[in-house]
């Protein structure tokens, strides 16, 4: 075989290569990157960035401090009793605390008519918070247009 011929594995590999970048392109139009607002030096924070880029999101963040912060996340539609230490944005979504992957992903194909998702607090077991094997019982909330708040998933205790 000469230099300028393609032989049968360089074809089958070549394909293969491009499958692999077309489905990585499809994820990654598939969902919307997620943009969030968090306090400088917030572990819970960078554990939830880095939950989020595992679960295959393109995740970008920033570090905005006190009333700052408070501002962004009421400019989003967060009523007070909703509010945890971080705040994303996703196509037109808020999404405020440790908000599963799972609930972010059924927000994204029911497209309801709301602000987005809350988890308030930090509860532990949550995505971003704690590492071991337990978890408290909590609700991911939908945050509607005029405030009101309404279980959107519950997560039993374990």
């Amino acid at each position: 075989m000469s230099e300028h011929q393609i032989g049968r594995r360089e074809v089958i590999l070549a394909a293969a290569a491009m499958a692999l970048v077309a489905a990585t392109k499809a994820q990654s139009q598939a969902e919307p990157p997620i943009h969030v607002v968090k306090g400088r030096g917030c572990e819970c924070c960078d554990a939830w960035v880095d939950y989020l880029r595992e679960q295959g999101f393109t995740v970008t963040d920033e570090v905005s401090m006190g009333t700052l912060l408070i501002r962004f996340k009421m400019d989003q539609g967060i009523p007070a009793k909703a509010f945890s230490c971080h705040t994303g944005t996703v196509d037109g979504y808020a999404l405020e605390g440790h908000v599963p992957a799972a609930d972010i992903r059924k927000l994204l194909t029911e497209r309801p008519d709301a602000v987005g998702l809350a988890v308030p607090g930090m509860p532990y077991g949550s995505p971003g918070m704690g590492s071991g094997d337990g978890r408290d019982a909590h609700d991911v909330l939908l945050v509607r247009q005029d405030g009101s708040l309404e279980v959107y998933t519950s997560y039993p205790a374990v």
